[in-house]
C-alpha cells in the first residue's frame, strides 16, 4: 500500500488489520495518531500490547501519517488564532486555522466548487477532494501545537461535496479522537444529501448552515453553484436536524457592506429565524482586495446585532480569525502561489451584487 492510499481512513484501517491488528489495537494506534501522542505514551508500552508485525511496521506507519500534512507557514493573529498553510503529499496546499479557546477549523477540499462570490477559495474552483485521513491529520497537526477540544469543518471546500470522507473523519474524531459530538461542527451551504445522511451517523455533529441572505435571488447570486433550495426550505431542514440532535443550529452570515446588511435583510432574518432552535453567527467580511466586496464598520455590525437581539433573534457578532494577517480563507494559499509561480491565476471579474 502506498502512502497516497493512506489519505483515506478505510485504507488505513485495512492496513492495520493486515498487520494483525485486532479492533483494540486499531483503536490504540489511531488514538496515538489523532492525539499527536508519542509511541511511548501511557502505562502500557506498545511492545507489550501490539502484534509483532504491527509493532515492527509502526514507526514507518506513524511517520507516513505525520507526513500526510506538513506545516508550510504559520501566521499568528492578535486574537490568539493562527492560520496554518499545510502542504499535502501531492504538493497541493490547504489552510487550517487554530481558533481561540481550543478550537481548530479544517479544510475538506482543495478549492471549492460552490464559487461563493465573496470567497477567495471559490475563485479557483475544485482542484481535488481532501481524504478523510488528511482531514484528521489537520487535527493531529493542530494538537501537536496546542490543545484541541472543538473541530469545525468550515475551512476550504464544501463538506457536503466530500461527504463520505468528512463523515468518516467525524466518526473517528468523535470516538477515538475524543471530541464531544456537539463540538464537531459540520458546515454546509445547504445540501439535501447532507441533511439526509447526518442523522444516520454514529456520531451526529452540530450543524452550521451558511445562509448569508434571506433573499432567494440574492443567494443565487452570492452562491452561484449552491443547491437551489430556498432560504425557507434550508432553515426548515436545518431546524429539524437541530431539534433532533439537541444541538442548536449555527446560522452563518458573512456581513457584506451594502449587500446583506440592509433593513430589508434584518426584517427577513426576523421572519425566517424567529422561533428557530439556533443562533445567528454574524461575521463581518474578511476583505479580499481582488473581490468587489467590503466589510461594514464594526459599529454598523454591532448595531445590526443589537437590533436583532431586540427583535428576539439570538445573534453573536464574531471576528473573522486572521483579519490582522490578511488570512481570509484561501488567501494564504493564493499568496504562496504568488511566491511559487510569480503570479496567481487570473480571477474572472465578478458582477457586483446590486
Amino acid at each position: 500500500m502506498t502512502s497516497a492510499e493512506l489519505q483515506h481512513l478505510p485504507a488505513l484501517q485495512a492496513r492495520l488489520r493486515a498487520l494483525g491488528a485486532q479492533p483494540v489495537h486499531v483503536q490504540r494506534v489511531l488514538r496515538l495518531w489523532t492525539h499527536a501522542l508519542p509511541l511511548a505514551q501511557g502505562r502500557r508500552k506498545v511492545e507489550h500490547f501490539l502484534p509483532a508485525p504491527l509493532l515492527t511496521a509502526l514507526p514507518t506507519l506513524m511517520s507516513e501519517l505525520r507526513g500526510l500534512v506538513q506545516l508550510r507557514s504559520q501566521h499568528a493573529g492578535e486574537d490568539g488564532s493562527a492560520r496554518l498553510l499545510l502542504g499535502l503529499g501531492d504538493g497541493q496546499t490547504v489552510e487550517t486555522v487554530l481558533l481561540p479557546r481550543d478550537g481548530v477549523c479544517v479544510s475538506t477540499q482543495v478549492g471549492c466548487a460552490v464559487g461563493c462570490r465573496f470567497c477567495m477559495t471559490g475563485t479557483e474552483g475544485l482542484i481535488r477532494q481532501v481524504g478523510s485521513s488528511e482531514i484528521v491529520a489537520q487535527v493531529a497537526m493542530a494538537r501537536s501545537l496546542r490543545p484541541v477540544k472543538k473541530v469545525v469543518f468550515m475551512g476550504m471546500g464544501e463538506p457536503a461535496h466530500n461527504l463520505e470522507a468528512v463523515l468518516d473523519a467525524i466518526e473517528l474524531l468523535g470516538t477515538v479522537g475524543q471530541i464531544g459530538h456537539k463540538n464537531l461542527v459540520f458546515s454546509t451551504v445547504g445540501d439535501e444529501r447532507a441533511f439526509a445522511r447526518l442523522p444516520q451517523g454514529k456520531v451526529k455533529p452540530a450543524l452550521a448552515l451558511s445562509l448569508h441572505t434571506t433573499r432567494e435571488d440574492l443567494r443565487a447570486e452570492l452562491l452561484p453553484r449552491a443547491p437551489r433550495l430556498s432560504p425557507q426550505a434550508l432553515v426548515e431542514a436545518a431546524d429539524a436536524y437541530g431539534r433532533a440532535t439537541g444541538y442548536p443550529v449555527q446560522y452563518q452570515w458573512t456581513l457584506l457592506e451594502g449587500v446583506n446588511d440592509t433593513p430589508e435583510e434584518i426584517e427577513g432574518i426576523v421572519r425566517l429565524l424567529g422561533g428557530r432552535y439556533g443562533v445567528l453567527n454574524m461575521i463581518p467580511y474578511n476583505t479580499v482586495a481582488s473581490l468587489p466586496y467590503r466589510r461594514p464598520s464594526w459599529e454598523r455590525a454591532a448595531e445590526i446585532a443589537r437590533t436583532l437581539h431586540r427583535r428576539g433573534i439570538l445573534t453573536k457578532l464574531r471576528h473573522s480569525a486572521g483579519q490582522d494577517v490578511e488570512g481570509g480563507c484561501g488567501q494564504l494559499r493564493a499568496r504562496e502561489a504568488v511566491g511559487r509561480e510569480g503570479r496567481v491565476r487570473p480571477v474572472v471579474p465578478l458582477r457586483p451584487v446590486a
